[in-house]
């Protein structure tokens, strides 16, 4: 799976940065190269956490798909 983060350069140094198709994933760090990281770490996590909607399961199947 491959998503795309925006990072940006925060005013009072260091940088933040999001990952749009994932509403919430955001994370921040001092360098490029952490922010990188801490953004690899973010959205793992962010995909890890999700849940099922459970609405769903009263109307349907539900199964996992791993990419």
């Amino acid at each position: 799976m491959t998503l795309k983060a925006v990072i940006h350069e925060d005013e009072t140094g260091g940088f933040w940065a999001e990952v749009p198709s994932l509403p919430g994933c955001v994370t921040q760090g001092e360098s490029l190269a952490e922010i990188k990281m801490n953004i690899r770490e973010a959205v793992e996590a962010g995909l890890e956490a999700a849940e099922p909607d459970p609405t769903l399961e009263e109307s349907g199947h539900i199964f996992e798909v791993a990419i």
